[in-house]
């Protein structure tokens, strides 16, 4: 590779680092070729763009951005990173997901908000709600209240119609 295809390589990387709300990394020594690709699938499903660079030129691409100074050290060995946009929870859960059944496919580690995640953190993040999850508890939380008040208005109506059918009784008795 001579240098301006690594220029340009650095220059794609830090492309998808701007894109991303947060970089997932995995060691994926061991994994078969067809699931990785059945992984990369399972990420494309979700809006994660899942790539393999070396990790000298990544090491790079954070370099000139900054920020992630963290992730040097994770730059060893066969190191695959998951670049999330909108859903920067689904590779969480991916990852936990295929790393439960592929013993030899590891998390290194995360950024997302400007904050590091450890490998240790995996079960944390994956746990987290989605973007879609959060919309739903919201609009849950607003439409309760309108529900109840529903609610109320019928059984006072519920009621009036009670009392009504009741007197309407006793006068006919």
């Amino acid at each position: 590779m001579n240098k301006n295809q690594k220029i340009e390589f650095v220059e794609q990387i830090k492309e998808q680092i701007s894109n991303s709300t947060a970089i997932y990394m995995v060691n994926y020594h061991g994994v078969s070729v067809e699931d990785i690709n059945k992984l990369r699938g399972d990420f494309r499903k979700d809006g994660v763009t899942y790539k393999v660079f070396k990790n000298t030129l990544m090491k790079r691409a954070f370099d000139e951005i900054g920020g992630f100074e963290k992730f040097n050290d994770l730059l060893v060995g066969m190191t695959g990173v998951a670049f999330a946009s909108e859903n920067f929870v689904a590779p969480a859960k991916l990852i936990k997901k295929f790393s439960e059944t592929k013993n030899t496919f590891q998390f290194k580690g995360a950024y997302f908000d400007g904050q590091f995640f450890t490998s240790d953190q995996l079960d944390v993040l994956a746990t987290m709600p989605t973007k879609e999850e959060v919309m739903a508890s919201i609009v849950g939380s607003i439409a309760n209240p309108a529900q109840g008040i529903v609610g109320a208005i019928n059984a006072v109506a519920r009621d009036l119609v009670n009392v009504i059918d009741q007197i309407a009784k006793e006068k006919a008795a």
